[in-house]
Formats: C-alpha cells, sequence, structure tokens
C-alpha cells in the first residue's frame, strides 16, 4: 500500500530553497516515539498528497507543501476568508538522526501520517 501513495508524493529537497509567493502558513503536528521508531501525524485538511513534499536529513523531517482553493470559480465575491490557501512548511527536530528510516505515510481525514521506522 506504500508503494502506491509513494507516487503521489514528491521527495525534493530543492524546494527548500525557494521563497514562497503569499503567506506561508506552519501546520499543527503531534509526534510520538514508538518501539520502532516514530509516528508523525500533521493537520492538513485540504491539502491533496500531490501536493505534499517530504524530505529527511540527518535529525530533521520536512514536510512542504500547497493547499489550493479548488472550489472557487470565476464570478464569486467572497464574504468571509479564514482559511489559507498557499505554501506550508513544518520541520520537526528529533533527537537523533533519522537518516536511512524506512517512511510510510497516507493521509486519513484531513491527517498527514507518516511512520518512521527505524533501519535494520
Amino acid at each position: 500500500m506504500a508503494k502506491s501513495i509513494n507516487r503521489y508524493f514528491h521527495f525534493l529537497a530543492s524546494s527548500k530553497g525557494a521563497k514562497p509567493s503569499g503567506r506561508l502558513w506552519y501546520p499543527a503536528a503531534d509526534v510520538y516515539q514508538t518501539p520502532d521508531g516514530w509516528l508523525v501525524k500533521v493537520e492538513l485538511a485540504g491539502v491533496s498528497a500531490e501536493d505534499v513534499e517530504i524530505d529527511i536529513q540527518g535529525n530533521v523531517l520536512y514536510i512542504a507543501g500547497c493547499r489550493r482553493d479548488k472550489s472557487c470559480s470565476v464570478g464569486l465575491t467572497y464574504q468571509q476568508m479564514e482559511i489559507t490557501y498557499s505554501r506550508f512548511e513544518k520541520t520537526l527536530s528529533f533527537p537523533a538522526s533519522i537518516d536511512g528510516a524506512h517512511i510510510e505515510h497516507n493521509f486519513d481525514n484531513g491527517l498527514l501520517i507518516i511512520h518512521l521506522k527505524k533501519g535494520a
């Protein structure tokens, strides 16, 4: 199953140098230590899997992407706008290197769930 989900994710370190166009937002995340590694939950309601990038460097997990407003059409006038539609970033530091960790991830009810399993 993880392989089928992998095709929607881009592991691009090159995007970290890019400057955001517009307001950058920082999604909330929970991190849990498990017997075989780590479990990370990131709140990404309304974000498509193909718009998410994940990268690991040393002890840092970098998650970035974009939430797009796909429901607006020409001729609409907004009355109230509270949801941020733009690029987001989340950088999480771990107490030890996570390089070489086996990554499994999926979306579940607006949450990006990432399992980082210790390398063999």
